[in-house]
This record gives C-alpha cells, structure tokens and sequence, in this order.
C-alpha cells in the first residue's frame, strides 16, 4: 500500500477508538472461528480413518468403532455451531461498528464541507461533492464491515490451516502453501491497476451525479429553452464514458476469481496424485489423505473471499484516498490563534461589548483568479451610523465587497477593519453576528416560516409575531395557509421571489446588526410592497452603519454618500446631488436610468 494510503488509513484509526472494546472481541474471537474451520476437515477424516482401522489420534483407540464415530460426529457438530455463533457474533459487531465509523466520518466531512471557503466550493460542483459525502462514505463502509475485518480473519485461517496441514503431513503441506505463490503474484500485479480504474469509476460517477445535479436544478431554464434533447445527449456521454470505467474493474475482478479457481483446481489435482501415490506406498491413511483434500477446498476458501472482497478493499482505499482529499482541504476562512496577548484580547472584546459599526478597507486587493482582479487597491471609511450607497457597472467589484466584509473570502492584500480592527483578528461567530446581510438571492431552507426567520436565534413565537407585525408583513402572513408554521418547500419554492425577499429582511431585523449590508434587498418586489417594505426598512437603518448596493435611483439617493466603483476602484463619491452635478460616470448612469435604458 502507498505510503499516503498509510497514513490515511491510520487517520481513520481515531473514528475507531469509541469502539475499542468491541474491536478487540472482534479480533478475540478470530482465533476460536479459525480454530474451528480448522478442525472440522481433521475431524472428517479421522471419522474415515476410524472406519479403516487407521485412526492416528491414539486416545480413539480406547473406544469401540461406533462409539469413536459418535464421538467424532459430536465434535463436528460442536466445532460447526460454535463457528456459526462466534461468526454471528463477529459479523454484527463488525457491521455495527462499520456503521458508526462511517457515520463519524459523513459527520466530519460535512462539518469540514461547511467549514470550506467559498474559493473551494466555488471550484468543487455540488454533484461531486456529494458524491464523496455519500458513494465514497459507502464504498469505505462496505471495506471495512466486510472487507478490512474480513481480509484479516481470511489471514487468520489461512495461518491455522497451513499450520495444521504442515503438522499432519508436511509433504503435503509445503506442495499446497506453494500454490499459494502464482496467486499472491497475480493479485499484487493487479493491485496497482485495478485501484487506477476504480478511481476513474469514482471520478466519472461524481460527474454524472453534477451532470444529473445540475440538470435538476436548472429544470425550468432546460424546459423552457427546449434542451432536453441536448442534455440528454450530453448525459447520455457522460454515462458511457461511467460504464466503459465500470467494465474496466469488471475486467480484472473476473481474472482473479477466474484465475484462483484454476490454482485450486490444480492444487487439488496436486494433492490427488501425490497422496493417492503416498497412501497406495502405504507412507499414509486414506483419511489423513482425505483431510487434505478438504483443506486444499478451505485454503482456496479464504482466497476465494479475498478475491471477492478485493473489489471492495480497491473501492474503499479508493474512497480513503479521495475522502482523505476532502478532508486535507484547508480551511482559508478560521478563527484566530487563541495564543494572543492579554491586550488583543481585550481589544478583541470593544466591537461586541460596545459596537460602533465603523467599516475601513485599507489598500485591498483581490482576485477570483489570478489573472483577473476584481477589487484593486481599494480604500475607503464608513463611520458608524452613515448610510453608504455602492453603485457601478456590472463586474464592478461590489458583491465582492459584501463577500469581503463578512469574511467569505480573504483578500489577498491590504485589510478590512470594523471599529479599528482587522476582522482576521475577530472571531467569525462575533462578525457575523454583527453584520446583518439581504442578498439579491434568498436562500430558504426547508421547514417552515418560523424556523427560517430564527435561523440561530433563539426567538419566542410571541416575540417573532411582534417583529413580523412591526415591518408590515401582516398581510404576507395572513396569505401563508398556517401563518409561521407554513411548511416550505427545497429554497422556498411555495413564495414569490418578492415574499422569499421580504422573509430575508425580517430575518435580519430579528438579529438587530450593527451594520446592515443590503444587496438590492427590494430587487424583486412590486412598487406597493417595495414602499411597504421601504418605510420599515428606514425604520431598520436608523442608528446603523448600513452598506446599500442598489440600481434604483430612488434607493441610492436618500444615503448619506454614494460611492462609484468600476474595474474594482472607488473612482467618485459623495452625494446624489454633488455626483450629479460633476458630469461624471454616476451622472451619465443617472441620466439613462432616467430616460429608461439602464440600471444604475
């Protein structure tokens, strides 16, 4: 096994150590179950010796030939129920802590998922993702509750086997453990193929699941520009190319069944014509002759089930691999080093203690990619209780700029500062619980009405029907069928873009922010609702440092300032007023919002 298999199998060591002690009765009984196979052959042929006259076990001797055959027959029956109950034992035990190992591991992936910047997940389709949260997480159950375990007990009885045959008839016991040789040849040499084309099945299932994700996802935009046929065309290659990687581990899971039935079939004929030569000389029993026959069928058993599990022990170090991967991700976005200085920690409390709300960005850069900045050496200041409004051409910078100030990202120079300090320095739980953020987009869960406005809150229903009321949603609530225990649909499919909007801001008024960052927060609402809304929304800004990017004019001119961006630099500010009146980029902006041709 590679190295970086090793080390990432040893990983998974720690999701094991709650279940130590069923561990160690797993591997406990090994030995007994072992013990067991091992002596239901010898026991066999000792029956047929007896029957002979020939029984090498000198204490049968002292017992009548029907007696030494019932005894033998009792052991055999002994030896096959203890097998089966320890084997009963040890495949649940294995099962149940297969199961809790996987489920530890999904809940780290997806508390490690969560815990990745947007930078990664903008790069990662959604698709493949879950692929690996579901098929690879399987894949490394099905290695574990029957492989992992089970190679070991196959070890286990192949060393109890080979043992006892050597000890009975060494002759014969060193020409079966020679068979043994070509197989673990051929295995090792598929190894390393096998595990390349099981890791394309992984990667071409993971596109399949983002093709079929997507697909779904944008149903109504393929339904309605009639691209079924192409989709499906589309799919139709990626579910090809999905089989053609199946049929290529389909190919060497059959050579080595193929080829260990061959062996074993030759290792039988092997022991055939040795001990029949051997037992006709006289040098050996037909029953000792017979026992081997039997354990040259339970020798190949163990390799028989090594080579089914095979697929699965590929599969799952193909999951460990690409889990491993996940899970090596770094977090960009983290918490600072708790190891600070008695005085930042102090200053660590002023903007929680005593929120101000005043933003700075000093010379800030950043860039999705490299060769593409979005936001280049920026700087401005927003003091504490002035409403800021960003306008500017699309591609502009200015959802970046609410990306950045909530931390989604980190920029790659210069810093943002909330009341004097570096948000890399604030805990992420405490900026955002001070940044209260409308997204053009609303995002809702499912679940109902009441659920998505609390969201992390603790809110009493009493209090949450205050603040419904206070922003003027009576009316939306009298419309829902059961008010805020209304059920809703994946992202809210049940509401109007403009009532999914309305939800959004009374989420954020629950939470009373500080700052207040608002991206074209009333985009989707009609003229009657927007001025509802409006009156409650002014209501909301009132001694907060608010952040408003907006195309409408109506909107833009009641802030304190209006800044400018384009190509992601600040390039006017000042009033409505003071921009128009300079004939710049905001004043010819202005003047087409005005004739009808534009959006600011």
């Amino acid at each position: 096994m590679p190295l970086n298999d090793l080390q990432r199998v040893r990983r998974l060591g720690r999701y094991l150590r709650q279940d130590s002690r069923r561990l160690f009765l797993i591997v406990l009984i090994l030995v007994p179950v072992a013990l067991a196979g091992a002596a239901q052959p010898l026991l066999v042929g000792q029956a047929i010796s007896v029957l002979r006259g020939e029984s090498t076990f000198l204490w049968l001797n002292n017992f009548s030939t029907k007696s030494a055959l019932n005894l033998l027959i009792s052991l055999l029956l002994i030896s096959v129920l203890l097998r089966l109950a320890l084997q009963g034992i040890q495949t649940y035990s294995i099962q149940a802590v297969g199961q809790r190992l996987t489920a530890r591991i999904r809940d780290e992936l997806f508390s490690h998922s969560l815990s990745l910047s947007l930078r990664f997940h903008d790069r990662m389709p959604v698709g493949k993702l879950l692929t690996r949260l579901t098929s690879d997480v399987d894949a490394l159950s099905e290695v574990f509750g029957s492989g992992a375990v089970g190679v070991l007990a196959d070890l286990v009885s192949l060393f109890v086997i080979a043992s006892t045959m050597v000890l009975i008839e060494w002759r014969l016991g060193v020409l079966l453990l020679l068979t043994q040789v070509p197989v673990t040849i051929f295995v090792l040499w598929l190894q390393r193929r096998y595990r390349r084309s099981n890791y394309r099945v992984r990667e071409e299932l993971a596109q399949l699941n983002a093709d079929f994700q997507e697909n779904l996802q944008g149903l109504e935009v393929v339904q309605m520009f009639r691209r079924e046929a192409i989709n499906c065309k589309g799919f139709r290659r990626t579910g090809i190319a999905y089989r053609q990687a199946v049929n290529g581990t389909i190919f060497y899971d059959s050579s080595i069944s193929a080829f260990i039935e061959w062996v074993s079939l030759a290792a039988v004929a092997l022991v055939l014509a040795l001990g029949g030569w051997l037992v006709t000389a006289g040098a050996m029993g037909l029953g000792t002759l017979t026992t081997f026959i039997l354990y040259s069928q339970r020798l190949f058993d163990p390799l028989r089930q090594l080579a089914e599990r095979f697929t699965q022990i590929q599969g799952g170090l193909t999951a460990v691999e690409r889990i491993g991967e996940l899970l090596e991700q770094n977090v960009e976005i983290s918490d600072p080093e708790t190891n600070q200085s008695n005085e930042s920690t102090e200053l660590l409390k002023t903007p929680y203690e005593t929120p101000r709300g005043e933003v700075i960005f000093e010379n800030v850069s950043f860039a999705y990619r490299p060769d593409e900045p979005i936001i280049d050496n920026l700087s401005f200041k927003i003091s504490p209780g002035e409403h800021v409004a960003i306008v500017g051409p699309t591609g502009s910078g200015k959802t970046t700029l609410i990306r950045l100030l909530c931390r989604l990202y980190d920029p790659q120079r210069g810093r943002i500062l909330i009341d004097g300090i570096d948000i890399r320095e604030i805990p992420i739980s405490n900026l955002r619980k001070h940044l209260g953020v409308v997204l053009q987009d609303t995002f809702l869960f499912s679940g109902n009405v009441a659920d998505n406005l609390r969201l992390d809150s603790v809110v009493a229903d009493s209090r949450l029907k205050e603040i419904c009321h206070d922003l003027g949603l009576d009316d939306l609530m009298r419309r829902l069928p059961k008010g805020l225990d209304t059920e809703l649909r994946e992202r809210g499919g049940n509401l109007s873009s403009g009532e999914r909007q309305i939800l959004a801001v009374a989420r954020v008024a629950i939470r009373n922010p500080t700052i207040l960052v608002m991206d074209e927060a009333t985009a989707f609402m009609d003229p009657s609702t927007e001025a509802t809304l409006q009156r409650d929304l002014d209501r909301l800004l009132e001694r907060r440092t608010a952040v408003v990017i907006a195309h409408r004019l109506v909107t833009v001119q009641s802030a304190d300032r209006i800044m400018v961006l384009r190509r992601g630099r600040l390039i006017e500010e000042g009033s409505h007023s003071e921009l128009c009146a300079r004939g710049g980029l905001y004043s010819q902006l202005a003047e087409l919002q005005e004739r009808g041709l534009t959006k600011l």
